[in-house]
């Protein structure tokens, strides 16, 4: 090779490549919403945990979570699997409430709302 430098020029992606973030790279989220008083328990999936509790908090779906005033994030797990997200959540929906209590409990104890970290 000479001393000159080489431009290369990159082929633009195709409709549809590279524009959008592949499905292994994303992250989803398992979440549990509370009430004040932590008397309610919501559990959630989604793959933009800060604007969904956003949503809640500012009860701009109408639903559960707005009649019972699910705006304190207790709890959340993340994973880059889609299926394993649903599939966590049915598993946790499932669960009696003192089993969703003690899994609450190993992550925030007091309860506080974990989205003032997010």
């Amino acid at each position: 090779m000479s001393g000159k430098t080489q431009l290369v020029i990159p082929t633009p992606p195709r409709r549809g490549e590279g524009s959008r973030i592949s499905m292994s790279e994303r992250s989803y989220f398992i979440y549990i919403m509370s009430n004040p008083i932590d008397t309610v328990l919501y559990i959630g999936v989604t793959n933009n945990l800060q604007r969904r509790v956003f949503e809640h908090k500012e009860k701009m779906v109408e639903g559960f979570t707005a009649k019972y005033n699910c705006i304190k994030l207790v709890y959340y797990e993340q994973t880059n699997e889609v299926i394993s997200a649903i599939e966590r959540e049915k598993q946790l929906k499932n669960w009696n409430r003192k089993k969703k209590e003690f899994l609450i409990d190993q992550m925030n104890p007091e309860r506080k709302d974990l989205a003032i970290d997010l």
